[in-house]
């Protein structure tokens, strides 16, 4: 099965009648571990007096595509990418309010590591778009290693590819792969269990099935090999699924 969603009632930057709002259900979902991550961050952060204030965390495939035509027209001025290249589409990012923190963002870095959340931007510069979005990688960190070694090539970007594994991990289609998802995910399951299959195009090839073969797989229709490859990974990644 895919891996879970799971809602979460978390405060959010937005007000109600002068109330601070929780994030708004369409918003409020997240993978296991990352619901992990937040709990535990927001415990950190309270103990120092600090607060994690959330904007953004879960996205849809039509909220993602709107959050990018308002950047393509200028509507906002942080890049949205369309959609298929969001970890937001998969649960595993959130944006935050930097002010609430209660802490400069350079001492935050290292309680959101610690915890499983990594920036998205290269130093802790609090004034520069995107400094208030964190990722939950998880194992779709190995997909961005895999394309960073450019052991694959059909995306632009490392990141683009991680996306778009951890999108299809929770059984969401990405368009990139038009009528292959199920194929895409056995390639993005491999990958993450540590097996070099090239590009995640929805090609099942000689290599893939040689794969399959030698972890125990028998090549056969592809939503009875995703589902192995699930339990597998499970096994591995239980804080992804549990």
């Amino acid at each position: 099965m895919p891996a879970p969603m799971l809602p979460i009632a978390i405060p959010s930057t937005y007000f109600t009648n002068g109330q601070r709002a929780t994030l708004p259900e369409r918003m409020a979902s997240a993978t296991p571990d990352m619901m992990a991550a937040i709990h535990k961050i927001t415990s950190a952060l309270e103990a120092l007096g600090g607060h994690l204030y959330l904007s953004d965390l879960f996205r849809s495939y039509e909220m993602q595509r709107q959050s990018h035509l308002d950047w393509k027209n200028g509507k906002k001025t942080a890049f949205s990418p369309p959609p298929g290249g969001s970890l937001h589409e998969a649960g595993r990012a959130l944006d935050l309010d930097l002010k609430a923190l209660g802490m400069e963002l350079a001492d935050f870095w290292p309680i959101a590591k610690e915890h499983g959340l990594s920036p998205i931007i290269k130093a802790p510069t609090p004034d520069v778009n995107e400094a208030w979005h964190f990722d939950c990688r998880g194992s779709h960190d190995l997909v961005y290693e895999h394309y960073k070694s450019g052991k694959g090539t059909n995306f632009k970007k490392p990141y683009e590819a991680m996306a778009a594994s951890a999108i299809l991990s929770i059984g969401v289609k990405v368009d990139k792969f038009g009528a292959k998802q199920t194929e895409a995910s056995i390639q993005s399951a491999l990958i993450r269990l540590g097996h070099d299959v090239g590009n995640i195009d929805g090609g099942l090839g000689q290599k893939t099935k040689a794969i399959l073969e030698q972890i125990g797989v028998p090549f056969s229709d592809a939503p009875t090999m995703l589902t192995a490859l699930e339990e597998k990974l499970r096994a591995v990644f239980p804080g992804e699924f549990e």
